[in-house]
């Protein structure tokens, strides 16, 4: 799909470039559709300027830039947002993927962390130490994203959502004030990114904590598609130890070694695990596996974590096309199983894996009103994706997911992860913070009057 993109005046655009250590990348420069390009092949847009930013004096002139001009401002970090806020038609895209620099602190478990870097940078860098905290579960995911929206991952049960692992971040407002939040020092601020999403500024860097995790057991476990093996999974998260991760998938059958080509592209249902506890349990971890069904394929074993984080990488590279809904559950009730088995043989293709993570453990342990992610009553939070290679086969499936999620919705909390949400569900913003939307209304209505921080899940002044 082309239109036309606006050229934006050289004179102003030298200005910004004088101001800028990073590239900008102007519509007829040969990397341009390159610099476009994000993550969800969905969303083709045409801005008028990528700044591929290199510091956060870059962030800084940009934001100025964009305000000043009255142009719409696109925050890229990973690239993954599901309905492209990380691009725009005729706008300012602010790429913060050269920002790649982490330091770690070993003793005080604390890593520094700039806006552009990956959960793949992130746990390379603390494994060395034999560290690592909540992130994704696809190790291309950029962490800013992830984070400023809760952030779930493997990880969760035991040490909470990413957000919940922030000591601090670096923040650049959009009046261009760069600004470090801490609970000390514009606490407000931070307490907003605690799952606010980027309506307040860009993250430029993140301060996380980190947990003593190296070695994990895990990986997957597949078993027909049936709702007793699901209820025997939801008494699994029920009665396990917190260091247990387990992940539901629903979806067909992929092509891996590990399982037998008679169950390629058939309906299944997967577990995957990690288990951080000691490698002398790991044989009752997979006895419980073992005992919520006939296994019909696996691959658990010893692993290094980062490994754990790259095993959908080659299910779901860059450019397919992407749409997702999202739902909370208190509990796993058996009309949401019943819908996964209704819905889950239609799955439309490989990659579309209906995705369950739990929620509680630490999750639990954080009061809805300490961070602005607010369902810290949930148990599971819910994701539905058709992916396809075409926009056209996406578009087709789009009733799939909707009508999915519409089956999902008597048994479900009314909100769900922004994560989670693609561009059609603004009117669930609302929604989404419950309890926690007048604070940060009113916190937009501080720091940002001018909405100009407006594409993602947005918070209006």
């Amino acid at each position: 799909m082309t239109t036309s993109t606006p050229i934006l005046d050289h004179k102003l655009l030298d200005r910004l470039r004088g101001a800028v250590r990073g590239d900008l990348v102007e519509p007829g420069d040969p990397d341009y559709d390159e610099a476009r390009k994000v993550y969800n092949a969905m969303h083709d847009k045409r801005p008028a300027i990528v700044v591929q930013a290199v510091d956060a004096g870059d962030v800084i002139a940009t934001v100025d830039f964009a305000r000043d001009q009255g142009l719409t401002l696109a925050v890229r970090g990973g690239s993954h947002s599901v309905p492209g806020y990380g691009t725009c038609d005729g706008g300012v895209v602010l790429d913060l993927g050269r920002m790649r620099g982490i330091r770690v602190d070993p003793d005080a478990r604390t890593a520094w962390v700039e806006g552009g870097c990956t959960w793949a940078d992130v746990n390379h860098a603390t494994h060395a130490f034999g560290l690592a905290t909540t992130g994704g579960v696809v190790s291309t995911t950029g962490v800013g994203g992830l984070t400023t929206g809760g952030g779930m991952g493997y990880l969760a049960r035991r040490c909470g959502l990413a957000c919940d692992n922030l000591a601090s971040v670096d923040l650049v407002t959009a009046d261009g004030s760069f600004l470090t939040c801490t609970d000390e020092q514009h606490s407000d601020l931070l307490w907003a990114v605690r799952g606010g999403g980027g309506n307040f500024g860009v993250v430029t860097s993140f301060a996380y904590r980190l947990h003593p995790i190296a070695d994990i057991l895990g990986g997957p476990t597949f078993y027909p598609l049936d709702a007793d093996v699901i209820r025997r999974y939801r008494e699994l998260v029920a009665e396990s130890d917190e260091r247990l991760g387990a992940l539901l998938v629903v979806g067909l059958g992929p092509p891996v070694p590990f399982l037998p080509e008679r169950w390629h592209g058939r309906p299944l249902c997967g577990v995957v695990a990690c288990w951080t506890g000691p490698e002398a349990e790991d044989d009752r971890i997979r006895e419980r596996l073992d005992a919520l069904g006939p296994v019909v394929g696996r691959h658990l074993e010893r692993m290094p974590y980062p490994v754990i984080n790259t095993l959908f990488d080659d299910l779901v590279p860059a450019g397919l096309h992407h749409y997702w809904k999202g739902a909370f559950t208190q509990g796993l009730p058996d009309g949401v199983i019943d819908a996964f088995v209704e819905y889950g043989p239609t799955t439309p293709s490989i990659q579309s894996v209906t995705v369950v993570f739990p929620i509680d453990g630490a999750c639990h342990r954080v009061r809805p009103e300490d961070t602005a992610f607010s369902y810290r009553d949930a148990d599971f939070s819910i994701a539905l994706s058709p992916t396809l290679t075409t926009r056209e086969e996406c578009d087709a499936h789009k009733g799939w997911v909707r009508a999915f999620h519409g089956a999902l919705a008597p048994h479900s909390m009314e909100g769900g992860y922004v994560n989670f949400m693609d561009g059609d569900d603004q009117d669930r913003v609302g929604a989404n913070y419950r309890g926690n939307l007048a604070r940060l209304t009113a916190m937009k209505r501080h720091y940002d009057p001018g909405n100009l921080f407006h594409l993602n899940h947005n918070i209006a002044p």
